[in-house]
């Protein structure tokens, strides 16, 4: 075991809150969300209006259990073991498949440098697999290593995020010549949906905290305020920057735009500017998938720790650090990383953001099942559900349909564990 059994203060927590967020998603959003114009804003505000109802909720449950190893093991707690197995089951599958696209990600800005790295659709999934198993490689150094490496990664990629506010903010004082909002669509009811889902895509991971609650110090405290704050300051800066860039270019040029960061801050700082912006975007993609890599040990760890499964998926080394089902996650990533090798990469992103999302939307149902179980917080328990209705119907059938299959592959650890198995199994 390592010497602190809870290495995680105030701001590590935060860091892995915001790491979790702000990945690939918000890096290539300006492009699939300025068709919408007016209306992305709406999702934005939407969506983070949403996501802080739920957060509010993983919160308060936190606090009310703080000795819980995670929402998870809340979940299970408050619904049954059976409930609580499928909800942790599916929110396991979203974070390895999530790893999988952000890995791709990573690679498509580290192809501007290395440009052998993004070659061929082989060379991207071979790539991406090489990085997958590196982030591993540094969980298995223990929890304390990787949070550092979260801190980290999470202070570089806020630069081109703060990049993007200064530019905004320099072509607001002049006078607004570079906005052309009347050039944009306007707002349209018809159009919330589909673009609160593609908002919702990089709000995903503010619930870090909260699954990983067995390792933050003073979890009553540290993961409610870790998780509010992350979510708060990390919502404000998708807005303005997402909004900002969509507002400051012509629609065609960002829905075209690779990588539409780099092509907003070339526009008004210069071609070198740009590549630094694509080379943090790179890292924001690393940290998030450090983040994601770190959760997808810890899922099934607290599971097995809080009863829900058998106690062989909870093995740790000595450093604590859950080796088998960290590296069957990531084997699991590599699978679907290599297996889509020869299709369109846009087509794999676009399906496996779909799924991300709708899998990790079982968990926030959960816990606002849990909440109104125990009767804590339910105004905003109903009105979570509300919003987790809405935005997995906005994922749309095949995505939660995929969902559903990939949870009920946690029956046979179910029945092992509760069935004839034993619950020594």
């Amino acid at each position: 075991m390592e010497s602190a059994p809870r290495p995680f203060g105030f701001w590590t927590a935060t860091a892995l809150v915001m790491g979790g967020m702000i990945g690939s998603g918000i890096f290539v959003l300006p492009a699939q969300l300025a068709p919408y114009g007016w209306t992305s804003i709406a999702a934005w505000i939407v969506g983070v209006g949403g996501a802080l109802l739920i957060a509010w909720v993983l919160a308060r449950l936190t606090a009310a259990m703080p000795e819980a190893t995670g929402v998870v093991a809340i979940c299970g707690a408050g619904l049954g073991p059976l409930p609580g197995v499928l909800v942790g089951w599916s929110y396991w599958v979203s974070v390895w498949s999530a790893n999988a696209v952000i890995a791709l990600t990573a690679i498509r800005y580290l192809a501007q440098f290395v440009p052998v790295l993004g070659a061929t659709s082989l060379a991207q999934a071979l790539s991406a697999t090489v990085l997958l198993w590196l982030i591993t490689l540094l969980n298995l150094g223990g929890a304390r290593l990787a949070g550092a490496f979260q801190v980290t990664t999470t202070l570089l990629k806020l630069l081109p995020l703060a990049a993007i506010v200064l530019i905004l903010a320099g072509v607001a004082l002049s006078g607004g010549g570079a906005f052309h909002a009347e050039a944009h669509p306007p707002f349209a009811w018809s159009q919330l949906t589909p673009a609160l889902t593609l908002a919702f895509f990089a709000i995903v991971g503010f619930e870090a905290a909260s699954v990983a609650a067995e390792r933050v110090r003073d979890p009553a405290r540290n993961v409610v305020r870790a998780t509010l704050f992350g979510l708060g300051l990390t919502g404000v800066l998708y807005i303005v920057v997402c909004s900002g860039i969509i507002f400051a270019l012509p629609t065609a040029e960002v829905a075209t735009a690779q990588a539409p960061f780099a092509v907003f801050v070339e526009r008004f700082w210069g071609h070198q500017a740009g590549l630094a912006t694509a080379a943090f975007a790179a890292i924001a993609a690393i940290g998030a998938l450090n983040g994601w890599t770190l959760l997808q040990g810890e899922v099934p760890l607290g599971m097995a720790r809080a009863g829900l499964l058998p106690r062989w998926v909870g093995r740790t080394s000595a450093r604590d650090v859950p080796i088998p089902m960290l590296l069957l996650a990531t084997g699991l990533a590599s699978v679907l990383v290599l297996s889509n090798a020869t299709r369109s990469l846009g087509g794999l992103l676009d399906f496996m953001l779909r799924l991300t999302a709708a899998a990790s939307i079982w968990l926030y149902v959960g816990a606002c099942l849990t909440a109104l179980a125990k009767r804590i917080a339910p105004v905003a328990a109903v009105a979570g559900l509300g919003f987790a209705g809405w935005a997995m119907w906005g994922a749309g059938l095949e995505a939660a349909g995929a969902s559903v299959v990939l949870m009920l592959t946690a029956l046979p650890l179910y029945w092992l564990r509760f069935g004839g198995g034993g619950a020594g199994a």
